[in-house]
């Protein structure tokens, strides 16, 4: 009971360190804001609000108004002529006040993750950005008993990610009317950070290029690189679905034509768009397209505090606290957490890996965990929680993921002497253990012209300025700080393996490209957390199972939140085919379940 009101306690805290922004020690003036702002300019509140000047959490009027005086994302994108250019973004085409404040301090969304000097209207000071009356307030919101409505779905879906949007779309298109929560100001969650691929075998991709590879083939590499810790049964499941979820994707309208190799893998079995654009910002753009055709009930601002249960096993509907709304009811037949894990979650990740705390997280912000904690107080047995992942390649101190698809177009791994040290596409937990066992705990992606050009994603680390380039090895290396006649020795090396399609030294079976001119690149690298494999238990239908080992009634998970699927290492291009095969299974049993109650 200790360690249960512990992990609680750590998830409200981080839940509330999250929110969005608002002023303390008293408001400032609003003429420091864009309200302020908009009156100077003879703009009535009327204008921005709509005549009721009533604002719903998802902030519908005010971002319609928005850019009906400023005009879309495109046009902004157009006028921008800085260096990054935020209405371009991998984020898409956004909420305007995920930004832009009317009455608080303005702060830059991109800003949770990287660390631009970036100038927008109304900024504020750093003071006028705290979140300390936010979170006063909140804390006395949640003691409140009773919600002020309720409201009513066949499904209510926990989290707006890459699961969220899949469940929500599969239970929507079995004829549940839907309901998809999302806490954060925009949607997307860890997906629309995913770089690599989705994993899948057998697929009609494959076979063009007539590869055939084998189902069975990816269970015996996931439990593998799992240390043969994952739950069978799910990786079973995962795997012969995979094709279909592949199939699934393209009738949405996503590319997942290109195929490359992730590590622990010995085929091409990695799909992802033409080019090798992220996957993640790609997907979220075909799932948000096809909830506006279905016409979806998407909410952001809109956490769960709380999944309602009969205390049998059986939920009920959950209760949301809305940004603007406040704390009401969704009675609900069936509900699917898919609210992803906690790896951005500081105390916790430190609660289970002490020393993991201070290492940087590539996960965006809200993963902080609560659907974990959500569902285990209603009774939910949560599993292999201190199984968190440390992805190899992050940017050197930035929160930037560098994908595991720049080495496996054939980028090197090299250390601070210039030398290799080992197979770059062996599983994450061993290529960041082999990285963290050199004496600066850090290491070098080197790559050549033609690596860079497989890869589009490089380019946009170019832009980040996390890339050194030129024009010969010697001079790479001086960039580097590493010996010159190390460096040449291990380039040309490596292009001998090449060459022989035989890699003597670390045994890498995927030689794709030689590290070649007229260009030479590096990128300094360091492991971060990237993801947590432990959650919520489910079985092979996606239901989540109580602690007393059976499955609760009409309650589903799927993605990060759940544990089981990956064991104690996952891998890389695992965590997409995971959202798309577990998210469909969930959102069409919920569905049947809903079904079979009327």
């Amino acid at each position: 009971m200790k360690l249960k009101n512990m992990v609680n306690a750590l998830l409200l805290s981080a839940a509330l360190l999250i929110a969005v922004p608002t002023a303390w020690g008293g408001e400032p003036a609003k003429g420091a804001f864009l309200a302020g702002m908009h009156k100077k300019n003879k703009v009535a509140c009327a204008d921005c609000h709509g005549k009721s000047l009533t604002v719903d959490d998802n902030e519908t009027a005010l971002n319609k108004n928005c850019k009906g005086c400023h005009g879309g994302f495109k046009d902004l994108a157009a006028k921008n002529k800085g260096h990054i250019n935020p209405h371009a973004s991998h984020l898409g085409d956004t909420n305007c006040t995920a930004c832009h404040k009317g009455h608080v301090a303005s702060k830059a969304y991109c800003n949770y993750c990287h660390s631009f000097a970036m100038k927008i209207p109304a900024m504020g000071s750093e003071k006028e950005s705290s979140d300390k009356t936010w979170v006063q307030e909140t804390a006395r919101e949640k003691k409140e008993a009773k919600s002020a409505r309720t409201e009513s779905a066949d499904v209510v879906v926990i989290g707006a990610g890459g699961s969220g949007y899949v469940a929500s779309i599969s239970a929507h298109d079995a004829g549940a009317k839907v309901i998809l929560l999302e806490k954060m100001p925009i949607t997307g969650g860890n997906s629309m950070l995913a770089a690599g691929g989705i994993n899948a075998a057998r697929t009609r991709y494959q076979e063009r290029l007539g590869m055939h590879d084998d189902p069975a083939e990816m269970v015996k590499e996931t439990m593998k690189g799992g240390r043969e810790k994952n739950d069978p049964e799910l990786v079973k499941v995962l795997a012969y679905n995979s094709a279909d979820a592949v199939d699934f994707l393209v009738s949405l309208g996503a590319d997942m034509t290109d195929l490359v190799r992730s590590g622990g893998v010995a085929v091409d079995r990695t799909h992802r768009p033409v080019g090798g654009a992220a996957v993640g910002p790609h997907l979220i753009k075909v799932y948000r397209d096809n909830a506006a055709k279905r016409n979806l009930d998407v909410r952001v601002n809109s956490e769960v505090v709380q999944i309602l249960s009969d205390g049998q096993g059986r939920v009920t509907g959950v209760q949301v606290r809305g940004k603007h709304s406040g704390l009401y009811t969704i009675k609900a037949k069936a509900v699917i957490d898919t609210a992803g894990g906690f790896a951005a979650n500081n105390e916790l990740v430190g609660f289970y890996k002490p020393q993991f705390k201070e290492t940087a997280s590539s996960n965006q912000p809200g993963a902080t965990g609560e659907g974990v904690a959500l569902a285990e107080k209603i009774g939910a047995k949560v599993i292999d929680m201190e199984q968190i992942q440390i992805h190899p390649t992050m940017g050197g101190e930035t929160k930037v993921l560098i994908s595991e698809t720049v080495r496996g177009s054939g980028a090197i791994l090299v250390n601070h002497a210039g030398k290799r040290f080992v197979n770059e596409l062996t599983t994450r937990d061993k290529a960041s253990a082999a990285i963290l066992a050199q004496p600066e705990k850090s290491a070098f992606l080197v790559l050549g012209e033609e690596i860079r050009k497989s890869n589009v994603q490089i380019d946009g680390y170019i832009v980040l300025g996390l890339v050194q380039e030129a024009d010969s090895v010697a001079a790479l290396a001086a960039k580097m700080g590493v010996s010159a006649d190390v460096l040449a020795a291990t380039v040309d090396a490596y292009n001998k393996a090449f060459a022989a399609k035989k890699d003597p030294e670390f045994q890498r079976q995927d030689l794709p490209r030689a590290i070649n001119g007229p260009k030479y690149y590096s990128i300094w690298v360091k492991p971060g957390r990237h993801h947590t494999m432990g959650g919520v238990k489910i079985n092979t239908e996606a239901q989540v199972i109580g602690k007393d080992g059976k499955a609760m009634t009409g309650f589903y998970a799927a993605g990060e939140v759940t544990g089981g699927v990956h064991g104690w290492n996952r891998l890389g291009g695992n965590a997409i085919t995971d959202t798309v095969v577990f998210g469909r299974i969930a959102g069409n049993n919920a569905a049947r379940f809903v079904k079979e109650a009327k």
